[in-house]
């Protein structure tokens, strides 16, 4: 008989999968009526202590393909598809005050879900290792279950803040350390998927004693420009800043970067954001060897917390177990990872048999034999 339950740092999971971290989970109501919903975990829209101000008019947004082709925008119509998301919010604007109390009311009321709070303060000061150590210690006072270190969104006011920390490597790892000096329960860090190598990023995490690495965020980017009034589709007083892409258009970009960092770090753990819309995402992510896996755009297209969603992801990856049985794959364990060393440097994907590859230059193929090199063991 399948079974969905799963460990994931430490945390007994009664199924995979998490709430991400955005607007719908600054809500108690919503983290309640996600847990109701069947949500194994949620991660709180995430909380700092500066002051938060976001910008007029609309914040997020959905990017939409005409069924046809032809046309991609922002403008809800009828015939058109939703391709992505796009938000340009900054953490919440509720100071932490706000949120102690709340916390452990969720907790009481739902001990058997897990809650996660994702945590935002600066970085290269004392002052600011203080304000995430304030952080971890109020949250996990109220009876989270773990942290989550948002090193990630695209779009803070501070250049001190968010992705801007996930982009240095030395940030990485010395914030996680200052976190981890107090915390008591699981760290996991979400790193920014936008750098040049992101297991260079991931190293230092884990070098700072991460527990788990979350991936992707949300990829840097614009709205398209409107060809009647040619302003930005989004703008405020004809103004724009880069915002978020998420949604489905991330998936195959956010499962590259997860295969990266899953085949540098096999035996860490690892939980999947990006693009994911119904079960067979999730699949993706899980054999590529994540524990855990998130949602954010499908959920809040659907009633903001995802009823239709998470029931989806339950009831297929319990027929997918089902239909594995054969081969002995009872639990998310028996195929966790299945996939993860089929991701191979391009030099190692097979050529037609009558051509003279030579391993993409003279100069690699002078020291390899490709008919002796185990694709393992070759990496990009």
């Amino acid at each position: 008989m399948a079974d969905l339950s799963t460990l994931f740092t430490g945390i007994r999971f009664p199924n995979p999968f998490l709430l991400a971290s955005a607007p719908p989970t600054e809500s108690e109501s919503n983290i309640m009526r996600a847990y109701e919903a069947g949500w194994g975990g949620v991660v709180t829209k995430t909380i700092g202590l500066h002051q938060v101000v976001n910008v007029r008019g609309p914040r997020t947004t959905f990017l939409r393909m005409d069924d046809g082709g032809g046309r991609l925008s922002m403008a809800k119509r009828h015939g058109a598809t939703v391709m992505a998301s796009w938000n340009w919010e900054l953490i919440s604007d509720k100071p932490l005050d706000w949120w102690v109390g709340r916390l452990s009311s969720i907790k009481k009321a739902y001990p058997d879900r897990v809650l996660v709070a994702s945590i935002m303060a600066g970085s290269g000061s004392d002052e600011e290792m203080r304000n995430w150590q304030t952080l971890v210690r109020t949250v996990q006072d109220e009876g989270v279950d773990a942290v989550e270190l948002n090193f990630s969104c695209p779009h803070m006011d501070r250049i001190d803040m968010g992705a801007n920390v996930g982009k240095d490597k030395v940030l990485c790892s010395t914030t996680t350390q200052a976190v981890k000096d107090v915390a008591r329960v699981p760290v996991w860090v979400k790193l920014t998927p936008a750098t040049a190598d992101i297991v260079e990023e991931a190293t230092a995490t884990f070098l700072g004693g991460a527990d788990a690495i979350v991936s992707s965020n949300t990829f840097p980017s614009l709205p398209p420009i409107d060809p009647e009034t040619l302003d930005f589709e989004v703008n405020v007083d004809g103004y724009v800043s880069s915002g978020g892409l998420g949604g489905p258009a991330i998936l195959m970009q956010s499962l590259a970067k997860m295969a990266q960092m899953t085949q540098a770090f096999p035996d860490r753990e690892f939980s999947g954001v990006g693009g994911i819309s119904g079960w067979p995402d999730a699949l993706s992510y899980l054999l590529l060897g994540c524990g855990t896996v998130q949602v954010a755009t499908a959920a809040m297209l659907d009633h903001a917390i995802g009823p239709n969603v998470i029931r989806n992801l339950v009831d297929g990856m319990t027929a997918f177990l089902d239909g594995h049985a054969g081969k002995g794959w009872h639990t998310l364990a028996d195929f966790r990872g299945w996939r993860r060393d089929n991701v191979v440097a391009h030099s190692r994907i097979a050529r037609p048999d009558d051509a003279d590859y030579r391993l993409g230059s003279e100069a690699e193929a002078a020291g390899h034999d490709r008919a002796d090199t185990p694709v393992q063991e070759v990496r990009s």
